[in-house]
């Protein structure tokens, strides 16, 4: 929530500022490591199901029956298995603490380690994000012994990647030695409405990243949490990293409310951060894990922003969307692909760009269309972009 801000006289236009500096470089040693990630999706609980259903290119999109949408131009999307019930009290709260669980389990996490635990929440904003969040911080007080929800953000499709990003800072940084980031968004009748009035939705039910013949995006549900730590109090606790946190770059370009700026500087920018702050060169990333949302106008820009970033290596550079697979979960997309990333650094697994129908000449890129396809990228880029021209990039190496 933002305060009331009384309307003040139009400043006199400035001219635009410089392109700001590149970050500089995080020692290696500072650089944060994942030592715990929790997942609920569409392809099941966990984070093998989902790298199972990525590597092979498993779509999870399914007529909706959560909720009625006879009226609605499109009928599918990616739902957690099982019954989902909405009316019932906070069931996106108990989806994230599960995943919050899983997180903090895996990482081997006490009580006594988690009593000053910051935890970051990226949730869709809406009447009862209030409540979600109080009751995802009662559950982490009650059971890991943090303080609560330290911050929740509502920032669209970037949020969790913004406060991934936050995290990284954090640690990086010796304020802290180690904190929670948490996504969750359901699939609802409010949201699906209004983007299928949009014409946002892909008519044909499929998400098809990249290819010819999209026509848009699909929703999904999704929950994810994931530990970020400092490399040294990870190793004194014995945690093994599953990945580390190399670099991360946010920019925005103000270009259009929804649409992308078409030469994709913004997304350039955000990934020329991550570099920087890695001190990695272009060649040296081997996957993205890209925004790819299936709508037209954006993967192309993406793509442009690709070619403008890695040059001559676009050509040989693996990339896909994950989206195509488990539907875009708005808020907790970034945190949902994280883990798809975190999943093929793993197993070597690259995601399939699923849907796939025919080469669009406008997009150039080498596109994973089998699978599996076996890789070991020692650098790998997730990227994400949001209504408003945000966009954030985020390199993990591989642990």
């Amino acid at each position: 929530m933002t305060d009331a801000v009384t309307p003040g006289p139009v400043p006199t236009p400035r001219p635009a500022a410089s392109r700001p500096s590149a970050p500089q470089p995080v020692a290696a040693s500072a650089r944060p490591a994942v030592t715990g990630l929790g997942v609920l999706s569409a392809a099941g609980r966990g984070l093998a199901a989902l790298t199972e259903a990525a590597a092979h290119g498993k779509a999870a999109f399914a007529e909706v029956t959560r909720f009625d949408v006879s009226a609605r131009r499109t009928t599918r999307a990616a739902l957690l298995p099982g019954t989902v019930p909405l009316a019932s009290t906070f069931p996106l709260a108990r989806a994230v603490l599960d995943a919050i669980g899983q997180a903090c389990r895996q990482a081997g996490l006490t009580a006594a380690e988690g009593a000053a635990l910051p935890v970051l929440l990226a949730l869709h904003s809406d009447e009862r994000t209030r409540a979600t969040a109080d009751a995802v911080a009662a559950g982490v007080r009650a059971h890991w012994s943090a303080p609560g929800v330290t911050r929740v953000y509502t920032g669209a499709c970037v949020a969790a990647a913004t406060a991934v990003a936050d995290a990284a800072a954090l640690v990086a940084g010796g304020r802290h030695e180690r904190v929670l980031v948490a996504a969750g968004h359901l699939v609802e009748p409010g949201v699906f409405a209004v983007f299928d009035a949009g014409r946002t939705l892909a008519r044909d039910g499929e998400l098809r990243p990249f290819s010819a013949g999209r026509t848009g995006t699909l929703l999904g549900d999704a929950a994810a949490a994931v530990l970020v730590e400092s490399a040294p109090a990870a190793e004194r606790r014995g945690a093994p990293a599953l990945a580390r946190l190399a670099g991360w770059g946010r920019a925005g370009d103000a270009h259009h409310v929804c649409r992308p700026e078409p030469d994709g500087t913004g997304v350039a920018r955000a990934i020329e951060a991550a570099l920087a702050r890695a001190d990695v060169t272009p060649e040296q990333v081997g996957y993205v894990n890209a925004n790819g949302t299936g709508s037209d106008l954006a993967d192309q820009a993406e793509a442009t922003a690709l070619r403008r970033v890695f040059g001559p290596h676009t050509d040989q550079l693996p990339v896909s969307s994950s989206k195509s697979v488990h539907g875009h979960a708005l808020e907790a997309s970034a945190l949902l692909e994280l883990a798809v990333t975190v999943g093929a650094l793993d197993t070597g697994l690259t995601p399939v760009n699923a849907g796939w129908l025919g080469p669009d000449p406008d997009v150039r890129l080498d596109l994973v269309l089998d699978g599996p396809h076996t890789a070991r990228p020692d650098y790998a880029l997730s990227l994400n972009s949001a209504f408003g021209g945000a966009n954030t990039a985020l390199l993990l190496a591989a642990a």
